[in-house]
């Protein structure tokens, strides 16, 4: 029998480690583009009736929920990586959006002035996005993670709710605070914040049979994978 040569060895190394890695791969590659298609929508306000959402909502409350799947099933230190993958790139994102946005526009180009207006860079807006998320994310996973320690694993329902509870509070007040403390009157900002947090909180309750049904498969594949 011939012997492998390192080319080989290294080969078949680098697949057995893409293979065994491929879920969390996937898992972190939505969490990220959850995360960067919620920050380019939210710059339209939408009405519903008396209320004002930002285009964010239809996607954001999806990133916690996939926020919840990297905790549960990898654990604080492996989310703590995924969330700072996210940050990072929706920092580079926000970064190149700025730079285009100073470059000098080709002539025949007049759009300039509508790239700016819906894509244009707003450090103050930029800035409550990132903190929010940063800030947001960590404390729903190290929330998620200790109380699946204290519990042995059990009531699965209940530490997802509560991890959404305080991580989306933490979000929530700290994207209103920085975005729009002194913006928004006393009352709007208020309500704002209100129903920003209860529209996240609500979508994190309705869709728990879908979160708890991924963390299951995705646990179960992981660990075939594991056995295997």
């Amino acid at each position: 029998m011939t012997k492998p040569g390192p080319a080989e060895v290294n080969a078949a190394a680098g697949a057995r480690s893409a293979a065994a890695g491929s879920r969390y791969a996937v898992v972190v590659a939505v969490f990220v583009g959850l995360l960067l298609i919620s920050n380019i929508v939210a710059v339209k306000l939408i009405a519903f009736g008396p209320f004002i959402v930002d285009g964010g909502v239809f996607l954001f409350p999806l990133v916690y929920i996939v926020g919840d799947v990297l905790a549960e099933v990898y654990g604080l230190k492996a989310a703590r990586r995924a969330i700072l993958t996210a940050f990072a790139l929706s920092l580079l994102a926000s970064l190149t959006i700025w730079v285009v946005q100073l470059s000098p526009a080709a002539p025949g180009w007049e759009n300039q002035g509508a790239f700016e207006d819906v894509l244009g860079f707003v450090p103050r807006i930029v800035a409550a996005s990132l903190g929010a998320f940063l800030t947001g994310q960590l404390i729903n996973a190290w929330v998620l993670v200790k109380l699946r320690d204290r519990t042995g694993g059990r009531f699965l329902r209940t530490r997802l709710i509560t991890s959404t509870m305080l991580g989306q509070l933490i979000d929530t007040i700290v994207f209103c605070t920085i975005a729009f403390w002194g913006v928004l009157g006393g009352w709007d900002f208020l309500g704002y914040t209100a129903l920003g947090y209860g529209i996240k909180l609500a979508a994190e309750i309705v869709l728990l049979p879908v979160t708890t049904r991924v963390i299951s498969r995705v646990r179960a594949a992981e660990e075939t994978v594991s056995v295997g």
